[in-house]
């Protein structure tokens, strides 16, 4: 039996001559959270879009279980939008009973599930409240909700966390944790919150410009641009760090140094025992340090590294 639940194949999206998805070709396996990630523009909606049958190939397919989109299982796929889709005159129970009778789930099937949901996510004390009058985090939820009432083989979430409070954040983390260990689903997850990416996926994708750059575990993503800790220098004079990356860059273990965010970061094997020598390098070219920082390596790193820190719209 096939473990991956979704392939693409040479996947290609071509608008007007612009090409957002470009010979994109992914196995995601069951039972496993999968990370989709990309800048704004990147592609990854199109992408998406593709996989869940709402847009159409330019070239390239989709395989669910080996079949295509278009002959795949009904209600095999769950989709959590970004955008709340929920009806604010109905109660929480209505909106997921409304939902499970459009795809045609047996009444005392429903129910049951309806009060497992609400439950799962700390919503059973609003189960007859309108929608309406829920906080932002409990809209929010409820719609993560909806997208499971069906009980789907493969769920998309985009951007789940998206304007959640950090106790709704690790309520939500766990529940996906537990639909992946407790019911074998497979979850695609997109966002832009790196730390939630590293809690939650198993293997992570990084795309750009259309393109599939790297795909791992979010450790292996850790050790692919460069071994060492990353000490992060805040000197009293900016206009002095670039003259200091330079000097920096000839010290022998240094393996990458760069300007971000106004500090200098430099990435080297046993960064502590280099901290003198940086010092007296920062000295030398009339810096002054206020503050020093070692860390390791981190997802955000990795993404940055790879997707630069342009930002886009």
């Amino acid at each position: 039996m096939d473990r991956y639940v979704l392939k693409t194949q040479s996947l290609m999206k071509e608008y007007d001559g612009l090409i957002a998805v470009d010979d994109l070709n992914l196995e995601i396996k069951k039972g496993e959270v999968f990370g989709f990630l990309g800048p704004n523009g990147a592609g990854k909606t199109s992408a998406i879009k593709m996989m869940v049958g709402l847009l159409k190939p330019t070239s390239g397919q989709v395989l669910f279980n080996g079949k295509e989109t278009g002959s795949a299982e009904k209600g095999i796929i769950g989709v959590c939008p970004q955008e709340l889709v929920l009806w604010g005159s109905l109660t929480c129970k209505e909106n997921l009973t409304f939902m499970g009778n459009m795809y045609g789930i047996p009444r005392s099937i429903l129910k049951e599930k309806v009060n497992t949901l609400l439950e799962a996510l700390a919503l059973s004390d609003r189960a007859n409240e309108e929608v309406s009058t829920l906080s932002g985090g409990m809209k929010r939820r409820l719609n993560v909700a909806l997208s499971l009432v069906h009980d789907p083989v493969i769920l998309f979430l985009d951007e789940p966390s998206a304007g959640l409070d950090p106790q709704s954040r690790l309520l939500l983390w766990d529940f996906i944790r537990s639909l992946r260990d407790k019911e074998g689903k497979t979850i695609v997850l997109t966002t832009h919150i790196m730390e939630e990416a590293d809690a939650l996926s198993d293997r992570i994708a990084i795309i750009d410009h259309g393109k599939l750059l790297l795909l791992d575990t979010p450790e292996g993503l850790k050790k692919t641009i460069g071994r060492g800790d990353i000490v992060e220098i805040q000197l009293a004079d900016a206009t002095v760090n670039k003259r200091v990356t330079t000097l920096i860059k000839s010290l022998e273990g240094v393996e990458e140094v760069k300007e971000l965010r106004g500090r200098v970061t430099v990435r080297a094997l046993n960064a502590t025992s280099k901290l003198p020598q940086m010092i007296d390098l920062i000295e030398s070219a009339k810096g002054r340090v206020l503050d020093v920082s070692i860390r390791g390596n981190t997802l955000e790193d990795v993404f940055i590294y790879l997707t630069g820190r342009d930002l886009r719209e």
